[in-house]
């Protein structure tokens, strides 16, 4: 299957962001991802290995586990639709051509993203020690996210005007994007022994770059709204000078003076 394809398969999924184009990001994102792997197992499989098959399912798994979760919370969470509203009036207002760009660029960013693995079965690569540590990596990351979206959504039933400070969250302030950046740590390990010249490692190391920039720039975003909410609450001011904002035992406490990532 030609890389193109890839690319085609990951913007027909992710043109449900048409919708609204916070879609793009949220649930068209994990459609993308999900049918990336789907696509991937079909095209290959007369050549994949337990492994290899492990990867896709992983793909799979984390696509739809996450697309369903952000249609339920933004169906059902009163507290989220507040936060979402103000974007779907934007999205009503976004010129085609806008949101055409964004279509293309997320499109390509998922592409790249899970292109290790592409190029692990396109170039036929054999098992070996790098694919398992990825795909252990990677379920770890799964596993992360997951347990994150549902002790926060658990916290929030408790006590929906609190800041979430239970569970991973005691151990950094976004385990969610921390789980996310796992998962495609994991991913580009699994396909560091497969990866064939300038041409595959360059976009491969792109796409892992760039989605972390965009959890940091999700954790800064956050940062900046719960300061909003929480700023005068000295237990939240306690919280975030002690526990770090993504990376588990480094000292980055706030990103939100760094303007480079995205507002």
């Amino acid at each position: 299957m030609s890389y193109w394809i890839v690319f085609l398969v990951s913007m027909a999924a992710c043109s449900i962001g048409f919708y609204t184009y916070i879609w793009f990001f949220s649930v068209g994102y994990g459609l993308a991802v999900a049918v990336i792997g789907a696509a991937l197992g079909i095209a290959f499989h007369a050549s994949m290995g337990p492994g290899e098959w492990i990867g896709c399912a992983l793909l799979l798994i984390f696509g739809l586990r996450l697309a369903g979760y952000l249609w339920i919370r933004e169906k059902k969470s009163a507290l989220y639709r507040k936060v979402l509203n103000p974007e779907l009036d934007r999205s009503k207002k976004m010129p085609v051509t806008a949101k055409l760009s964004i279509w293309v660029a997320c499109g390509f960013l998922y592409t790249l993203m899970t292109l290790p693995l592409y190029c692990r079965l396109r170039n036929g690569a054999a098992p070996d020690a790098a694919l398992w540590a990825g795909l252990v990596i990677m379920a770890l990351g799964i596993v992360t996210e997951a347990a994150a979206d549902m002790q926060k959504t658990a916290a929030k039933k408790k006590n929906g005007s609190r800041f979430v400070d239970t569970g991973l969250y005691r151990l950094v302030r976004c385990p969610n994007y921390l789980g996310e950046v796992l998962i495609w740590l994991g991913v580009l390990i699994s396909g560091v022994t497969a990866l064939q010249g300038v041409r595959q490692w360059v976009p491969a190391i792109l796409g892992f770059v760039l989605i972390t920039w965009v959890m940091f720039s999700g954790a800064r975003r956050l940062e900046l709204r719960q300061d909003k909410n929480y700023g005068d609450d000295p237990e939240y001011r306690e919280y975030v000078k002690t526990v770090p904002i993504l990376i588990p035992f480094v000292p980055l406490y706030s990103v939100k003076k760094h303007k480079f990532l995205a507002a």
